[in-house]
């Protein structure tokens, strides 16, 4: 689906052989041991794949929670940083819950740990709160980067200035609801220019598919359009996004994205609505075929097929089409690093500032990362085979800094918490 993507290492996959604990680790705790203490000693365990699943967690969370889903969270820690060594710290709340941080060969990582102790002080909670890199280097996350199966473009520098992290700055890959950008650009420029306002309130018409929320609200509801925005950013509403695309029109967004210095708008235009990429990817050949022959005439022709034909579409019918994998991912909305890196410069100058507080409301970034950073901007997106991270970022002398990371590969899903746990290291070295 189309989505926010959130910077949680709680994503990606991956098998690891378990790795040896050393000898501190792999003692029981002591009798004297609260059922915190106890806890963060199966938590080693769990992080290198030698726990009991049963034994270490309540029956009550691994029916919430698959122990697969855990199980990949953790492969994806230890495949980044190496197996977990020892119990670092614990910042109790009570004797059952608090913050536990674990070291690993090349991190420490904290965890919002509690558990029962009338299970045996089995984890009924657990959820990845912070990452420190340890001893991490651009040129080990670029190697990490350059490993990723598909194609990887990836920026990060000042803007204005040279780069550095950079993998094929100038190849466009599929950007997934990080085209949304774009759509809040052009409208925060119009508010800049007075032509709109952020409290102008419209009616909600056609509605699209999950994320967000907007597509169960009532139609003709009376809207903002800052909520509109706001949801459209936040939670990457794609009723929200298609309701301003047609506020704005499409033309008006693809001339900003010109305006912005994208190398090459025709790979947006006509520029889809969220529930017309649905349509393409759930429908037949055919009218794929008919927006690959190429030219605008032709690629208007089969939105203009599938955007009739999308009022049938049903949610199964987009679920079952993403189900099979990647779809089409030559029909999505395109940039390039540099795309991005230009369109994020030019909002600072013709963009309402609001604008930039809408983008802040999510900022994907744990608490390490903000503490680095005087402000954090979020946007990502992705759809099976295609993920997009992007993130402005201002520094604490003031100075604009750009992450952008795209990856995009037709031939398998994608273990997208490598992703996210590669942004993280990005985003928490040493400046």
């Amino acid at each position: 689906m189309i989505r926010n993507a959130i910077l949680a290492l709680a994503l990606g996959t991956g098998a690891l052989a378990a790795a040896p604990l050393l000898a501190q680790v792999q003692a029981e705790a002591p009798a004297s041991a609260t059922p915190l203490e106890a806890g963060a000693r199966t938590l080693v365990t769990v992080i290198n794949a030698t726990a009991v699943p049963e034994e270490a967690f309540t029956a009550g969370l691994l029916a919430q929670v698959p122990y697969e889903q855990i199980a990949a969270v953790t492969s994806n820690l230890t495949g980044q940083f190496g197996p977990a060594t020892a119990v670092e710290a614990i910042e109790p709340v009570n004797d059952t819950a608090g913050i536990v941080a674990i070291r690993l060969e090349q991190a420490v990582v904290r965890f919002r740990v509690s558990v029962d102790p009338g299970d045996a002080n089995r984890l009924n909670g657990l959820f990845v709160y912070d990452v420190t890199p340890i001893g991490d280097t651009p040129e080990k996350i670029a190697a990490d980067l350059a490993a990723l199966p598909g194609s990887v473009n990836a920026w990060f520098g000042p803007l204005g200035s040279a780069p550095v992290i950079s993998r094929n700055p100038d190849t466009p890959l599929a950007l997934g609801s990080t085209f949304k950008l774009y759509v809040l650009a052009a409208l925060a420029e119009d508010v800049k220019a007075g032509t709109r306002k952020w409290s102008d309130v419209v009616p909600l018409a056609a509605k699209s598919f999950p994320s967000g929320q907007l597509q169960n609200w009532p139609t003709g509801v009376p809207i903002t359009l800052h909520t509109l925005a706001s949801l459209m950013i936040s939670i990457s509403d794609n009723t929200a996004t298609d309701r301003l695309i047609a506020v704005l029109g499409k033309d008006r967004i693809v001339k900003w994205m010109a305006d912005s210095g994208h190398s090459d708008p025709g790979l947006n235009t006509p520029l889809l609505t969220t529930r017309e990429l649905f349509g393409f990817k759930a429908y037949s050949d055919d009218v794929r075929a008919l927006w690959r022959t190429g030219g605008v005439e032709n690629r208007e022709a089969a939105a203009g097929i599938v955007s009739s034909s999308s009022q049938e579409l049903t949610l199964d019918d987009v679920n079952a089409a993403f189900a099979k994998g990647p779809q089409a991912l030559d029909i999505e909305w395109f940039a390039s690093p540099t795309d991005l890196a230009k369109m994020l410069a030019h909002m600072r100058k013709t963009a309402d500032p609001e604008v930039f507080a809408i983008m802040a409301i999510n900022p994907s970034a744990t608490p390490s990362i903000k503490a680095n950073w005087r402000y954090i901007g979020f946007k990502g997106g992705s759809e099976p085979g295609v993920l997009n991270l992007t993130w402005l970022l201002t520094d604490k002398d003031g100075r604009d800094w750009v992450l952008t990371l795209g990856w995009n590969n037709p031939s398998a899903a994608l273990e997208e918490g490598k992703l996210e746990a590669i942004a993280q290291r990005i985003l928490l070295l040493p400046r």
